[in-house]
């Protein structure tokens, strides 16, 4: 046998994992949780390309809500479609990590997971525009929806077959997530107003969510591995962060188009592409996959708060668009309301990543509240800026400084605390 092959086998033998040379079905008997160096597949990277689109769709849509001077109806169209993108990739990459044969099945169900994706992507400009208007108008979104979640529904049973020891829970999740769609579809065939349609969406997303929750709670969890459940959370922070990083290269564009290569545009990259690291720099300081090898029993908490904070984060790219449109003079608003658009989700974000912290590694920490005190301050500072004379440039440099704040804590004191949280 040429070494190159024999090396293969004896990788395979060694993780009990299909050989990776071939890609005939396997058995779905669930994956070593402990499994050494596990990481995010090829295929895994792939089907996230399809979120990088809804995010962008999701994005443009709560721009052009916000430019119109329409924040209400635009946060709440916004929010239902984040909810609808991320719960659709939680539910698949815990799938995955518990699960995942690698076999030609498990890649042609991912792959029409992928094209419902994009067709729930497609379907957003329509469930904004009704929004608007005052109506529920989501069919073809939903058609999306549907599509991705009746894949995931025939690899929860396929996984109920071969693995005896979840099987129950591989079931109630089948069985759950079934009713859902069909809650989903009577929703789309009604389309109902919004005093209606808004207490309808909230009760079909309580029950998606919390039939999950119960499912496991009765019946047990799946072999999900920690590290890996970590990184694939922080690869879709990384397609969030790509939002704030596009909007701050539309803005920069639109200085450029107004004013030629100025001191606003200097101002708006450095600040932009500064404000995208520092978030990502938060985010990635704690060390979620040990947190979650020791604590697994916060998973669920771990994986429904990443709804808001992916939220968040695209949000911010949003409001990057919107500072674009208004230096093009396509806005219905004036400058404190642009920098509005950034510093409410970028407060959100940091709220979010400092409650999962707590919620992760809970205790009172007063330097936590510090930072949190000192963040609301140069938020305020940044939004008032405009009224004060302040150009927009200057007030998103400011704006800029408010995750460095949490960066430098956590650098000073923060490793300290994760080591004492942690017994290392």
């Amino acid at each position: 046998m040429p070494p190159i092959l024999a090396y293969a086998d004896e990788v395979t033998s060694s993780t009990n994992q299909p050989s990776r040379r071939q890609h005939g079905l396997h058995r779905m008997t669930g994956r070593d949780p402990n499994e050494s160096h596990r990481a995010a597949t090829p295929l895994e990277l792939l089907y996230d390309l399809t979120f990088v689109v809804a995010f962008s769709i999701a994005g443009a849509q709560l721009t052009h809500a916000l430019a119109e001077n329409h924040p209400v109806q635009g946060v709440l169209a916004f929010s239902f479609a984040v909810v609808a993108i991320v719960w659709a990739w939680i539910n698949h990459s815990w799938f995955a990590s518990a699960y995942d044969t690698d076999d030609w099945l498990m890649r042609v169900a991912t792959l029409v997971q992928m094209v419902g994706v994009l067709i729930l992507g497609l379907g957003l400009p329509e469930m904004f525009e009704g929004i608007l208007e005052g109506h529920l108008t989501n069919r073809i979104m939903v058609v999306g929806y549907v599509i991705l979640r009746v894949s995931q529904i025939f690899l929860w049973l396929r996984a109920s077959r071969d693995d005896p020891e979840h099987r129950t829970t591989m079931r109630g999740y089948a069985v759950s997530i079934s009713i859902a769609q069909l809650l989903w579809i009577l929703v789309a065939w009604l389309q109902p107003a919004l005093p209606v349609a808004i207490p309808l969406m909230l009760a079909v997303i309580a029950f998606e969510f919390g039939s999950v929750r119960a499912c496991e709670r009765r019946f047990g969890g799946s072999p999900w591995h920690p590290h890996h459940i970590a990184e694939r959370y922080g690869l879709l922070a990384i397609i969030s962060l790509g939002e704030i990083v596009l909007g701050t290269t539309t803005a920069i564009e639109a200085v450029v188009a107004e004013q030629g290569w100025s001191r606003e545009a200097v101002l708006i990259a450095i600040a932009g592409v500064s404000l995208a690291f520092a978030m990502w720099w938060t985010y990635f300081g704690q060390p979620f996959g040990e947190i979650l090898e020791k604590r697994p029993e916060k998973s669920f908490g771990f994986g429904y708060g990443h709804v808001l904070l992916y939220g968040s984060i695209a949000a911010v790219g949003a409001g990057l668009h919107v500072a674009a449109y208004y230096i093009e003079d396509k806005t219905k608003i004036g400058e404190t309301e642009v920098m509005l658009t950034m510093a409410v989700p970028l407060a959100l974000f940091m709220v979010v990543v400092y409650a999962l912290w707590h919620f992760l590694m809970p205790g009172r920490d007063p330097v936590h509240w510090l930072l949190l005190g000192l963040m609301l301050v140069v938020l305020a500072v940044s939004v008032a800026m405009p009224a004060l004379g302040a150009s927009l440039g200057w007030s998103i440099v400011v704006l800029m400084v408010v995750p460095w704040i949490t960066v430098v804590g956590y650098e000073t004191v923060g490793v300290r605390k994760i080591d004492e949280h942690l017994g290392t």
